[in-house]
């Protein structure tokens, strides 16, 4: 009787697999537990199969991260759908959703801003980190009209502090203590503050 031939574990689909695998890497082990030979042989494949999908590492870590950006935005869209939102509901989406990601998935968070890992001037991921900024600069320009600032610099501050909370928060020299006075989580409290600032 004649032996049948193995499934391949990549069932036809090599290319998911190949970034199922590094994704889960890359949350086990960060960034640096995501190499080409590495993700081959977890997939079951030698490793110069990969290259037909995957030019080289860098290619594979920035199509992560633009699966990543892709799942921020639609969180962020489909959190503003199901509301009836203001200046202050929209940036605090945003916070929120940014927040959320970098504490639940740490390795991915800092990925998306690792220019030595990830190609930044890819086309794809530029356009959905465009998207991104520019719902939070209609949060701000809706709380900011007339204002001193323009709305670049209103948007570049708020996301440069809520970035910072969490990097700084990842990294230990934070800790996510409440606030003395009005007993919010400390993210909320930030939040809060800056949209006493456009109000």
């Amino acid at each position: 009787m004649a032996k049948s031939k193995p499934t391949p574990f990549h069932h036809g689909d090599l290319k998911r697999v190949l970034f199922d695998v590094a994704l889960s890497r890359l949350d086990e082990h960060g960034a640096g537990g995501v190499t080409i030979r590495a993700v081959a042989k977890a997939a079951g494949v030698s490793h110069g199969a990969p290259v037909n999908h995957y030019r080289d590492r860098r290619a594979l870590l920035t199509a992560i991260a633009k699966a990543q950006f892709d799942t921020l935005l639609n969180e962020i869209d489909t959190k503003l759908a199901a509301i009836d939102h203001d200046h202050g509901s929209r940036i605090e989406i945003f916070a929120n959703v940014m927040m959320d990601f970098g504490f639940r998935y740490p390795h991915r968070y800092r990925l998306l801003w690792s220019a030595d890992l990830v190609d930044h001037a890819d086309a794809e991921l530029l356009s959905v980190m465009d998207k991104i900024y520019d719902q939070l600069c209609t949060g701000v320009t809706k709380g900011a009209p007339g204002r001193e600032f323009d709305k670049d610099t209103y948007a570049v501050a708020f996301w440069a502090m809520v970035h910072g909370y969490v990097d700084l928060r990842l990294s230990g020299m934070f800790e996510p203590l409440n606030d003395s006075i009005s007993g919010a989580p400390r993210g909320d409290a930030i939040i809060d503050m800056f949209k006493k600032l456009l109000a």
